[in-house]
């Protein structure tokens, strides 16, 4: 790694207002984070919440929006690189009773944005792993597992992908910048053919038509697959306790030697009409242990055709009449998938929601490199969160919920899926396309376009971070040799390439226990044992936590869930301190409104501290949640801050700098 120059350069003014809407856009990927999210979106709250999915977005949107006025009008105010952190040290310095603590609230602010945007981009590589994972199981179905993708596999690519990543942001901003505008456009259009796709595949399957399911091994069939007794499990005969007896209700799928499905086949006419016998039923046809027809078909049996799996939107949200609870599977109509259903299944999935939403803020880290940062950052902000989110996400959300049916359900199959998009891009490209071939082959594609937008995602906040750090290092908050630039890069090196450590280092944290905690709490032991059983036995599965039981899985938290708690509770305590901050800075200020910078802060600072609490109290009242998670990441937060406070307390001892201002430092 080339060292920098001796003299300190600074940053170039590059950016218009296409490419800082680029950059913030490239930060709140709708393409990548339907994929990464759906799934937990869920098992979160499970097995109701997920039903108010859509409207959780737009109520997501709804804060976020507050948040982004704040930041807004902040960068009209205050360009400069450092985002909230040089808000904070600006807008209390502006305040003749307030200056005195502009120090103190800076490396506040400086501070807690490090939990958020120290830890987003590990997420966002633990998640890249997953997907990366999952289309190798596709791929090489002998050797990995496409449900329960390898750890090894998941480590190593971590680290490499941290790293790659961090090159690119290490090469600059001209660089970066365009390579998130070039997959932005990929992933728009791959999310808008999906999306119309999947309305029209709803449109044009009325109630009991012929629709593709996925079978035992994970391929596109329209067929109803055969069972077999589950001679493994067995129940107390209930003549004799003493006793068992088989399961006469356990049944496993069947499959030929090739591993192919086995189909189960009944009597049709000359034109393929499924016949019905006399119980109203259609005629099922033997087949023998290798699934092969009979040489001879019963007696007034035309044909033999695989049965067709024909769907149903009726039943797919129940409630048990004795606990209330809800269980959601799928909508029964479009206005179903847009109601709000209850209150408190509304915030849980804005709750997630919050993860694939926030970013809108990132370029406001740019004011150093825009070209007019006080007209064009603030347009920025707000346009990318409209187009990701108020189009994008509003769209996509709608089209896979309204999708769903009998065959393919948010209980039933998205929530014990590693990748539920990809099950839903194989079913309707398989109808789009004419066979289960095209439909993988539409999965693949549509993959490629996730992971290039996840490279997009995770370079636009490894840079924001090594910005913010930057900012700090500069003013010796902390150490000074991030506060440095490359010699012929102009970038912030050693901010970039320590928190490419630190991402891979989460990243590997993300991806270590991810099948534990809720997901499996949401499952049962029999699936978690069947899981485990069908996993390859070879070096790729050597670690990992399906050598635990079920009864030690529960037990341990679920990684991927805690470690983007921590980043939200770091992006909560941000997002709500800037939109006090915003209330400071416009405070008796000439350009002061009372409904922009007031009202509308006020309502995101509250809006991000209810979620924020909702994390903690929602376990003790909402069925689905746990409580495991959540604690762990306040106590993480707490430790945080807790040691920023005595770090800063000794830095400013050691550098005889006071804590708190006793004059107004001339402007």
């Amino acid at each position: 790694m080339p060292e920098p120059s001796s003299t300190n350069p600074t940053f170039k003014r590059t950016l218009g207002l296409t490419g800082l809407t680029s950059n913030a856009m490239a930060l709140i990927a709708p393409g990548a984070f339907l994929w990464l999210t759906f799934g937990e979106q869920t098992l979160t709250g499970a097995p109701g919440a997920g039903m108010s999915m859509w409207l959780g977005i737009i109520a997501a949107l709804a804060l976020c929006l507050a948040t982004a006025v704040a930041y807004a009008e902040l960068s009209k105010l205050y360009p400069g690189a450092g985002s909230s952190y040089f808000f904070a040290e600006q807008a209390f310095l502006s305040k003749k009773q307030a200056f005195k603590w502009a120090r103190m609230m800076k490396f506040v602010v400086g501070w807690a944005s490090h939990l958020y945007y120290w830890v987003y981009p590990g997420v966002m590589v633990g998640v890249t792993a997953l997907i990366a994972g999952y289309v190798l199981g596709q791929v090489a179905p002998a050797t990995f597992s496409s449900g329960y993708p390898s750890p090894i596999f998941m480590f190593g690519f971590s680290i490499i992908f941290a790293f790659g990543v961090a090159y690119i942001a290490f090469r600059g901003v001209g660089g970066s910048t365009g390579v998130n505008a070039a997959i932005n456009v990929i992933q728009i259009t791959a999310l808008l053919i999906f999306s119309a796709m999947a309305i029209c595949h709803r449109a044009g399957h009325p109630e009991g038509s012929q629709a593709y399911v996925l079978d035992s091994a994970g391929v596109a069939v329209n067929y109803v697959q055969d069972t077999a007794p589950d001679t493994t499990k067995t129940i107390p005969d209930p003549k004799d306790a003493t006793k068992q007896i088989q399961d006469p209700n356990a049944t496993v799928p069947r499959v030929d030697a090739s591993g192919t499905s086995i189909p189960v086949y009944v009597a049709a006419d000359a034109s393929d009409k499924v016949v019905n016998g006399a119980d109203g039923k259609p005629i099922v046809i033997p087949t023998d242990k290798d699934g092969k027809l009979p040489a001879t078909l019963p007696a007034g049996v035309v044909k033999a055709i695989p049965q067709p799996f024909l769907l149903s939107y009726q039943g797919g949200i129940t409630k048990d009449d004795k606990t209330g609870i809800e269980t959601y599977n799928y909508h029964p109509n479009a206005l179903s998938v847009v109601a709000p259903h209850q209150f408190s299944y509304i915030i849980i999935q804005a709750c997630v929601a919050i993860l694939i939403l926030v970013g809108f803020e990132s370029v406001s880290s740019m004011g150093e490199e825009a070209k007019n940062p006080k007209k064009d950052i603030p347009k920025a902000i707000i346009l990318s969160l409209i187009i990701q989110g108020g189009f994008c996400y509003a769209l996509e959300y709608f089209a896979t919920n309204y999708y769903m049916h009998s065959g393919y359900g948010a209980t039933a199959n998205a929530s014990g899926s590693s990748a539920p998009l990809g099950d839903m891009m194989q079913l309707i490209g398989a109808w789009a396309f004419g066979s289960p071939k095209a439909g993988w082959w539409f999965m693949m594609v549509q993959a490629f376009t996730v992971f290039l937008a996840l490279i997009g995602t995770t370079l636009s906040c490894l840079s924001t971070g090594a910005r913010v750090t930057y900012a700090m290092g500069r003013d010796e908050e902390v150490p000074s040799h991030f506060g440095l630039l490359h010699g012929t890069k102009a970038t912030p090196h050693r901010a970039i390439w320590t928190l490419a450590a630190i991402s891979a280092v989460l990243g590997c944290l993300t991806v270590a226990t991810y099948e534990c905690g809720p997901a499996i709490n949401g499952g049962t032991k029999d699936a978690y044992n069947s899981m485990v059983a069908g996993l390859p036995n070879n070096f790729w599965y050597s670690i990992g936590t399906h050598k635990l039981s079920f009864e030690t899985a529960c037990k341990i938290p679920q990684s991927l869930l805690l470690i983007t708690l921590i980043s939200n509770f770091g992006t909560f305590l941000l997002y709500m301190m800037s939109c006090w901050i915003a209330m400071v800075a416009f405070h008796e200020h000439h350009m002061h409104s009372f409904f922009k910078h007031k009202v509308i802060p006020m309502f995101g600072l509250l809006a991000n501290l209810l979620c924020m609490v909702f994390y903690l109290v929602g376990p003790f009242f909402v069925a689905g949640m746990s409580p495991k998670e959540p604690y762990i990441a306040l106590g993480v937060a707490a430790v945080w801050g807790i040691y920023g406070l005595i770090y800063f307390a000794k830095n400013s001892k050691a550098k005889g700098r006071s804590m708190i201002l006793e004059a107004k430092p001339a402007v």
